[in-house]
């Protein structure tokens, strides 16, 4: 299975932070500090070597060894990679932004460097900007359960693109990840054990405390705000500053049956619906638009609709080469999540499928100056996380039915994040640390929730449930398009965010801030708001 994905591994990833996950049922414990368990022993932080990445790099290296289990810390360690870009700003500097990319799996030495231009140009002059590989991904201590690249590639090549179309693929996806769980169980089962966003939440408090920091500042997109929101609830004291931009519903992440989980975590989250509605919003646009700006464009939004319509049902009898139903469902989905260029690459090759032309691979980002810019980032990396964290169905011939059933309710989406999950379903580890709530500690400062309102991994009700299951925080609306408004900026948004992540201040209840630039449209000016507070003028500082 996968789920819409940065393929840092081909250096994509400044195009779509939100990294795969597959997903399994894992059935893990209570975090045993915040069960009334015993408590986590302290351990000393981690010294940080800093390093030009390579040579000329305006980026700083370091490795910082953690324990692999944080109750039994004396046993073994492991390595995270981290990487910093210093504050820009002489003698300006207020402290460390932690910065996670999502996922889970999103490799943030690759991923920081590749998009540092996003971060406002107050908060780069005013702290280092610091990421990491959490533990089992990428540069860090990583779970591989292949022995050379070649064998991932083959493993990943044995398996339909995108999703199953039909009962032979659907045969071989489930066969094909019943083989990657036996694979995994061999390699490294106690790793498996202590890849827990509880467990990167611990190394975060680590890292904090390596760069002297009394408490944390941090961003987090995705995924990245569930390990916000864990952290918060883990350390409440040491919160000074949080953004959690595009996030997660944590009650749909964590609360199902572990021993029923009837529907998988992205149908609980509702992604299909998201992106669904999304791409409703792709098509009408499109259709609005000339084909010089769309270049999928029917004239019309019905008719743009019905042009993507018969485009599916002639792929989903008649692929094109390699580009089948499937892969282009895969590809719809993902290339949603960043509007500029993605919406407009995007309508190029459906235009090309429409006029039975294979389209050309999308242009790669450069490699950041780091010394890995291309780690291995295999399906097994975020399935390792995901499954510590979330229910899942075990039974594999259950994903066919939740397919149907969200074809129903979400169209094409739906059978894709239907399948995002089926990874999970034979996965091999018992996690030995989770946390799955309360999510309401009173933290020492409030904390800066950001959604988009057409979201099409996370949608906007799941910005709305954090904001109803954490203590102290507040909901700054995005009234845009795509996943995170980091990577589809809104100046609104950026300038609200510096002002509270330099000086504490929050943006006023019931505050929305328009996306800068609308899809398939001609720049605007920015930073305009739709409804309450008004934008701040001028430069924050």
């Amino acid at each position: 299975m996968r789920i819409p994905r940065c393929t840092a591994g081909r250096r994509r990833c400044a195009a779509a932070t939100a990294a795969a996950v597959i997903c399994s049922t894992v059935f893990t414990g209570p975090d045993l500090a915040a069960a009334g368990g015993a408590p986590i022993p302290s351990v000393p932080a981690p010294k940080l070597d800093w390093r030009p990445c390579v040579q000329g790099s305006p980026f700083d290296c370091a490795t910082a060894k953690v324990p692999l289990d944080y109750r039994d810390p004396g046993r073994r360690t492991i390595e995270l990679a981290v990487v910093k870009r210093k504050a820009t700003g002489p003698g300006r500097r207020i402290g460390t932004l932690f910065f996670n990319p999502g996922g889970p799996g999103g490799p943030g030495t690759v991923q920081m460097p590749q998009n540092y231009e996003f971060f406002p140009r107050e908060v780069r002059e005013r702290f280092d900007i610091v990421s990491w590989d959490p533990r089992g991904i990428g540069s860090s201590t990583a779970v591989n359960c292949f022995d050379s690249r070649k064998e991932a590639d083959a493993w990943n090549a044995s398996k339909p693109a995108g999703f199953p179309v039909g009962e032979q693929q659907r045969k071989t996806w489930i066969a094909a990840y019943k083989d990657l769980a036996r694979r995994c169980q061999q390699r490294d089962p106690e790793l498996l054990r202590h890849v827990a966003t509880a467990d990167t939440a611990r190394d975060l408090d680590q890292l904090r405390r390596a760069v002297g920091d009394p408490q944390l500042t941090y961003l987090g997109i995705s995924y990245g705000t569930f390990l916000g929101a864990t952290y918060a609830n883990l350390f409440p004291g040491k919160v000074r500053a949080m953004v959690l931009d595009s996030n997660v519903d944590p009650q749909a992440w964590t609360h199902a049956s572990d021993d029923d989980p009837r529907l998988t975590t992205f149908l609980r989250m509702g992604a299909d619906r998201g992106a669904a509605a999304v791409l409703d919003k792709f098509l009408a646009l499109c259709g609005s638009a000339t084909t010089a700006r769309c270049a999928f464009s029917a004239g019309s939004p019905k008719a743009t609709r019905d042009k993507f319509d018969q485009l599916m049902r002639r792929l989903r009898g008649h692929p094109l080469g390699a580009w089948t139903y499937g892969r282009t469902v895969g590809d719809v989905v993902n290339s949603l999540y960043i509007v500029h260029p993605g919406w407009t690459g995007l309508a190029g090759r459906l235009q090309n499928l429409w006029q039975g032309r294979v389209p050309e691979p999308s242009p790669l980002p450069p490699p950041p100056p780091v010394p890995n810019p291309n780690p291995y980032l295999g399906d097994e990396q975020a399935g390792a996380v995901f499954c510590s964290d979330s229910p899942n169905p075990r039974d594999p011939a259950a994903y066919h039915a939740m397919e149907e059933a969200g074809a129903t309710r979400a169209g094409d989406a739906g059978r894709f994040w239907a399948w995002a999950a089926e990874g999970c379903a034979d996965w091999p580890a018992t996690v030995a640390n989770s946390y799955r709530g309360p999510w309401n500690k009173p933290t020492a400062h409030p904390v800066l929730l950001v959604g988009t309102t057409y979201d099409p991994a996370t949608p906007f009700s799941g910005t709305q449930a954090m904001a109803r299951e954490l203590a102290n925080a507040r909901l700054l609306t995005h009234n845009g398009y795509g996943h995170t408004a980091l990577l589809n900026p809104s100046s609104c948004v950026r300038n609200y965010e510096s002002r509270y992540l330099i000086d504490g201040t929050l943006p006023p209840v019931g505050t929305t801030c328009l996306q800068d630039t609308p899809p398939f449209s001609a720049p605007k000016p920015s930073g305009g708001v739709a409804t309450g507070g008004g934008a701040m003028a001028g430069t924050v500082s």
